[in-house]
């Protein structure tokens, strides 16, 4: 008996089908997961502190996973408050950054960084990146838009893009900047401060989701009337792995100038209004008759120039000024420090989340933390025992913690505080976890 062949039209029908229809699933998941993602944001890489840090790691992360990532920010300006000058005398330009699109827009830096100053440096942001805007309206569509606030009127352009191009559109909130502008007397026309609120209001109801960076923030968007099935929450991060504890004989003691059994008290950050920073000058005056201690003060802002008149004024030998560090340095810069100093304003308190912090605690750091109970901050390093809490804008309150702190045992407080960074902090697993978020908000059509 001859075996009959099988027939081809068959094969085809039973086979090619089934194959077809198997790569269209792969390829359609694929294309599902692997976004077109565009970030909207005054900040961005290189700065190296800040909100530009942090959108800067975000971008590159993405891009690093196969998403296809731009981002549309201005020249890089923080915390210095002064165009890098690899930038200077640039306007509109593109570059590319660890895989990541950078449109760059031109604006206004104010040499003095005053409240209407701040108003119209915003504000011509907004006007520069228009002709962007424009561009990419007419682009491949993106899949959705992450705005970073502040400025949160930053996000009118976003939205009408999101409105015209059916994309999804994500507000995350880093500070909620009118309530900070009101709280700390920034700015006071009643009527003004209600048009912005109402500004606000309208810009995050109208998110498809509404991230934040802690409870407390999450807690004032509820307040808001912001639904908390919108609300997601994505905290500032560490690299645990590249930011870790090192010996102080690793550290910048010996680039310093400084002996290694000096009491070293650092500040390291953005030198600005929120922090109440001359708090460091009143309470180093009071340690002028203890040679071994130092104030060490890394960083740069728009308080610089008032804080380094106010230890000329005083005749201060035990505060020193440094730039800020590159990255790689980080490790090393916060091994320097006996004690860190993490400064807020009471008022500011919960409507801010230092990013200052996320390095000390993964250094194994102590720090000496001002925060007013019930807020963000002070349940962190209380529940977990990882600073010193002390009330905020107190002179007496600060030189008491610094005298007990030195004259303490503070491992307990180190260890608390590595763990609590590897636990809840790890760049890695945030950004996974923000990922798919952004993956579920794309797939709800």
């Amino acid at each position: 008996m001859v075996q009959e062949a099988y027939p081809l039209p068959c094969l085809k029908q039973l086979i090619l089908p089934r194959f077809i229809a198997k790569f269209a699933r792969k390829k359609s998941a694929k294309n599902l997961e692997e976004m077109r993602i565009l970030i909207y944001g005054i900040n961005y890489s290189p700065e190296l502190t800040g909100i530009g840090k942090y959108t800067g790691e975000m971008g590159a992360w993405l891009a690093q996973q196969g998403h296809q990532v731009s981002v549309v920010t201005a020249m890089p300006y923080y915390p210095e408050w002064k165009i890098h000058q690899a930038y200077k005398g640039k306007w509109w330009h593109t570059e590319l950054i660890d895989g990541v699109k950078v449109y760059r827009c031109p604006l206004y830096v104010p040499e003095k960084v005053s409240s209407v100053k701040r108003i119209i440096h915003e504000a011509s942001f907004l006007a520069g990146l228009f002709p962007v805007w424009l561009k990419t309206l007419f682009q491949k569509k993106y899949d959705v838009v992450i705005c970073l606030s502040p400025p949160f009127h930053l996000g009118f352009f976003p939205l009408l893009y999101t409105k015209l191009r059916g994309s999804k559109l994500i507000t995350h909130v880093q500070d909620l900047q009118v309530d900070a502008a009101k709280d700390l007397g920034m700015i006071k026309n009643e009527r003004f401060l209600n048009a912005m609120f109402s500004a606000e209001r309208y810009l995050l109801k109208s998110s498809a989701a509404v991230s934040t960076i802690s409870l407390g923030m999450q807690r004032k968007l509820e307040n808001k009337g912001i639904s908390l099935s919108k609300l997601i929450r994505f905290p500032n991060w560490v690299d645990e792995k590249m930011i870790r504890p090192l010996a102080k004989e690793q550290s910048l003691r010996r680039e310093f100038g400084l002996n290694q059994d000096a009491k070293v008290i650092l500040y390291s950050g953005n030198l600005g209004e929120k922090q109440g920073l001359e708090l460091i000058i009143d309470v180093a005056t009071q340690f002028r008759g203890r040679p071994d201690v130092y104030f060490l003060i890394v960083g740069s802002g728009g308080g610089e120039a008032k804080l380094k008149s106010l230890v000329v004024d005083a005749q201060l030998t035990n505060v020193l000024f440094f730039p800020l560090q590159p990255y790689e340095k980080l490790s090393a810069l916060l091994a320097t420090a006996d004690l860190h100093l993490v400064l807020q304003k009471g008022s500011a308190s919960d409507l801010v989340m230092p990013s200052k912090l996320t390095g000390i605690l993964a250094a194994g750091g102590c720090a000496i933390v001002t925060a007013n109970p019930g807020t963000s901050l002070y349940d962190v390093i209380d529940t977990h025992k990882a600073g010193i809490l002390i009330e905020p804008e107190s002179v007496q309150a600060l030189k008491a913690g610094i005298e007990r702190a030195l004259v303490s045992d503070l491992t307990v407080y180190r260890t608390n505080a590595r763990t609590y960074a590897e636990k809840f902090l790890s760049k890695e697993s945030i950004l996974k976890d923000f990922e798919q978020q952004l993956i579920q908000l794309v797939r709800v059509h």
